[in-house]
């Protein structure tokens, strides 16, 4: 949905570390899509690839759940599920996004 908007859309960053499982954890970092409309908020989705560890990675993909406002502007999102099963096992995640990145599209 790219429409021209004074506001802009805008973007995560996200950062975390998945749970020790089978003697290792990965890590997963990247930058979600832009806000879908949900309710009276909005969520992102996200996938990617987990940091290759132990000699294998992960695949993992979701949607946020809505805003949670700053108290000073701004807000985050909660984010949470498992990675796909590689080498017999998988991987579980929990965290939040950055702050969103403002991306004027015009």
């Amino acid at each position: 949905m790219l429409t021209k908007q004074v506001k802009g859309h805008h973007v995560h960053d996200y950062y975390n570390e998945t749970t020790y499982d089978h003697g290792h954890l990965h890590r997963m970092n990247g930058v979600s899509s832009y806000e879908i409309p949900y309710g009276d908020s909005h969520v992102h989705s996200y996938d990617g690839i987990t940091t290759y560890n132990n000699a294998h990675c992960h695949q993992y993909s979701g949607v946020t759940g809505p805003a949670i406002p700053f108290a000073g502007g701004g807000h985050t999102h909660e984010y949470q599920g498992p990675t796909t099963i590689d080498q017999g096992h998988r991987h579980y995640y929990k965290s939040l996004t950055g702050n969103e990145s403002k991306t004027r599209l015009f």
